[in-house]
C-alpha cells in the first residue's frame, strides 16, 4: 500500500527538518516545501494528501498557497490542510478558516499535535473527496 504523503510548508529550516523527521518517523511519506512558491509547485507535482503549511513564508505566503489551492482548477477542495502558524491573532485565525484551512495550530506545538491533526484530517478525507467531486 502506498504511503499517505503529507507536504510540509515552513520557511524555518529547523523546524521543518524536526516536522519532516516526526512525521516521516510516524510513517509518512514527507515533501517539504520552504518557501510559499515551492509549496505551490509541490502541491501541483507531488499531489500530497495533507498540507501542513506556515503562513509567514517568503515569495508567497501561507494564505495565498492555501487560495491557489482551493480555486485553482483541477482545484484540491478535498485535500486537509493544517496551518501551523505563530501568527495566533484570532483575525489570523479567521482568515485561514475563511480560505477553507480544516485545523489552525499556533506555534509553538509540538509535532505529536501535528500528527494527531493530520490522523483526524485524514480520516475524514474520504468523505470530504466524495461531497467536492459530487
Amino acid at each position: 500500500m502506498e504511503k499517505i504523503k503529507v507536504l510540509i510548508a515552513d520557511d524555518e529550516k529547523d523546524i521543518l527538518e524536526i516536522m519532516a523527521k516526526k512525521i516521516a518517523a510516524a510513517g509518512f511519506d514527507v515533501v517539504t516545501a520552504s518557501d510559499g512558491v515551492i509549496a505551490w509547485e509541490k502541491i501541483q507535482t507531488q499531489s500530497p494528501d495533507v498540507l501542513v503549511l506556515d503562513l509567514t513564508m517568503p515569495n508567497m505566503d501561507g494564505f495565498t498557497v492555501l487560495k491557489n489551492l482551493r480555486q485553482t482548477p483541477p482545484n484540491d477542495k478535498w485535500v486537509p490542510v493544517i496551518i501551523v502558524s505563530a501568527l495566533g491573532d484570532v483575525k489570523d485565525m479567521e482568515r485561514g478558516m475563511e480560505l477553507q484551512a480544516d485545523h489552525y495550530l499556533v506555534k509553538p506545538c509540538t509535532v505529536e499535535e501535528i500528527l494527531k491533526g493530520i490522523r483526524l484530517m485524514l480520516s475524514l478525507a474520504p468523505q470530504r473527496r466524495a461531497a467536492a467531486e459530487s
